[in-house]
């Protein structure tokens, strides 16, 4: 057998492994990692915390435009900030989440690219050396003829398959394109809310600091309350402790407020007027849904088993570092900084003998004392590693947040 048919035929041995190599590779592979699964759960958290700030956001905007009270419309414009702010996070989030998503199927398409590298450049080179030596001329060399005829079939059945197979890897290359595309308009969104968050941030910041320094004024600067506070917590042999006081101090001061007041005297000719009913309005304002302090992933449910081996009494929640933490309801600040262990804290006392605790907060915006609104800005998680625990107890009794959730 003469070279030319020995070339023949191992260019149509090389055509027929390469086709068969070609024929047997899937043409998609479908995204099924748990990554994949962990960023699609965190793309729709990411956006249903983003609808659920933006709603409340235009709801305080709406209600700051209405009210008619000065000091109420303070709240509600700082509860509005702090709910843009909420916002603007959930969007970085979900940017994030969309990206990882992206890059995750960036990563299979090169994978799957890569595989289809080695048969086609094998396909592509038996071509080539088929195209330098026709088959016609090779017909003239001495050999088999039967080696002509099944390079002849080779070739036939191959061509379609080629075809269809490089249109599929066609496909592929216009989608890698795409993701790339995809991928430029995520960074972009993510460096808006980027930018839309520092600016409303730092808005945040200046209302809360305003806020704190009209509510140090009107209780008198030096607040002796919030020294009782501190007392109390250096006291407080744990956490429980604390709030258990504080959970005291706030009953009484309620049981107090819904006294009656003194009787007018009366005078010839005048009936006595009915004595006013305060706690019938204390039971009127008490709050039956709660909003989550902070946006993140709950990490930590009421009642699991934490590593300690006790049973969680509230939610661990894992926001991005340095997030907006806010109020869960309107309320009073009973006690607001540090405790050995629970960094930063701040706990609320509401009506209708409510409670609620939050902790892990790097910085607080409120002082004891001081009146909030639902969503009105406490203070910024911490920046390394944050973890925010929050607590609901009613008649101090610990309850599930999300039973009570807005």
């Amino acid at each position: 057998m003469t070279r030319a048919a020995l070339a023949c035929l191992a260019a149509s041995g090389a055509l027929a492994f390469a086709f068969h190599a070609l024929v047997a590779q899937p043409s998609t592979t479908p995204l099924t990692s748990e990554e994949a699964v962990d960023a699609r759960e965190a793309l729709e958290i990411a956006r249903q915390q983003q609808r659920n700030a933006r709603s409340r956001a235009e709801r305080l905007e709406g209600q700051a435009a209405q009210s008619r009270e000065a000091a109420q419309q303070a709240l509600q414009e700082a509860a509005a900030l702090a709910a843009r702010v909420q916002q603007a996070e959930a969007a970085i989030a979900a940017a994030e989440a969309e990206l990882s998503l992206v890059e995750q199927q960036r990563k299979a398409l090169d994978a799957r690219l890569a595989e289809r590298r080695e048969p086609l450049a094998r396909l592509t080179g038996a071509l080539q050396t088929m195209a330098s030596r026709p088959l016609a001329l090779s017909a003239l060399q001495s050999g088999s003829l039967r080696d002509v005829v099944h390079t002849r079939a080779v070739l036939a059945s191959t061509v379609p398959v080629v075809r269809a197979r490089t249109a599929s890897l066609r496909g592929e290359l216009d989608r890698a394109r795409a993701l790339e595309i995809e991928r430029a308009g995520v960074l972009a969104d993510r460096r808006e809310a980027e930018s839309r968050l520092e600016s409303r941030r730092r808005d945040v910041i200046a209302r809360a600091e305003k806020e704190r320094i009209l509510a140090r004024q009107a209780l008198g600067g030096a607040n002796r309350e919030a020294e009782l506070a501190v007392e109390l917590a250096e006291q407080a042999r744990d956490l429980d402790g604390l709030v258990g006081r504080l959970e005291s101090d706030a009953a009484m001061r309620q049981r107090l407020a819904g006294l009656d007041g003194p009787l007018p005297r009366p005078t010839d000719g005048q009936a006595v007027a009915a004595p006013r009913q305060s706690g019938s309005s204390a039971s009127r304002n008490s709050p039956d849904r709660f909003l989550l302090p902070v946006s993140g992933r709950v990490a930590e449910g009421f009642g699991e088993t934490g590593a300690s081996g006790g049973r969680a009494s509230g939610l661990a929640i894992v926001p991005r570092p340095g997030a907006q933490v806010v109020s869960p309801a309107a309320g009073r600040v009973s006690f607001a900084g540090p405790y050995e262990g629970f960094g930063r804290i701040v706990i609320l006392e509401h009506d209708g003998e409510w409670t609620s605790l939050v902790t892990g907060l790097g910085q607080v915006s409120v002082e004891v004392g001081q009146s909030v609104t639902a969503g009105s800005p406490l203070g910024l998680a911490t920046q390394g590693r944050p973890r925010i625990a929050f607590e609901l107890r009613r008649n101090g009794r610990p309850v599930n947040p999300l039973d009570f959730q807005r």
